[in-house]
C-alpha cells in the first residue's frame, strides 16, 4: 500500500497514526502504542515526550537520539484494560541498528488515561 502507516495496522498513515500526531487523542491504549511506534520510526521525538508520563519520560529526545535504528515490523500480541485508566500491551518490535542484523524486542508496556489521555508509564522487555 502506498504511504502505509509504519505501524502494520493495513492503513494508510493519514487515516492511522497522521492524526494522532498532529494532536487527536489515542482511542485507547492499543492505538497509543501503535502511535508512538509509528513515531519513533519517522523520528518524532516531541510526539514520544508528549504521550510520555511525566513521572517516567527522560528529560529530552532528540531526532539525533532516534536516529541510528531503522524500525522494520510491529506485531500487537495482546491488549489489555484491567479498568478505564489502566492498560497494557504486548508487542514485538523488529528492527536494525547500523548494519547489524535483524533484531526483535518484545515489550509489556503499561499505560495510564489521565484527564482523557493515554500516556505510555513503562515497559518490560522479555
Amino acid at each position: 500500500m502506498k504511504n502505509a502507516c509504519p505501524c502494520y495496522s493495513g492503513k494508510a498513515y493519514t487515516d492511522c497514526c497522521q492524526p494522532l500526531h498532529n494532536g487527536t487523542p489515542a482511542p485507547d491504549a492499543e492505538r497509543l502504542m501503535r502511535s508512538r511506534y509509528s513515531a519513533y520510526a519517522l523520528k518524532l521525538p516531541e510526539y514520544i515526550l508528549h504521550t510520555w508520563h511525566q513521572d517516567t519520560q527522560p528529560k529530552s529526545l532528540t531526532q539525533e537520539d532516534l536516529g541510528g535504528i531503522k524500525w522494520l515490523k510491529l506485531q500487537v500480541l495482546s491488549h489489555e484494560q484491567p479498568d478505564a485508566d489502566t492498560a497494557f500491551v504486548k508487542f514485538v518490535a523488529t528492527f536494525q541498528s547500523g548494519k547489524q542484523k535483524k533484531e526483535q524486542l518484545t515489550e509489556y508496556s503499561r499505560f495510564s488515561r489521565e484527564s482523557g489521555q493515554w500516556l505510555y508509564i513503562d515497559g518490560q522487555a522479555d
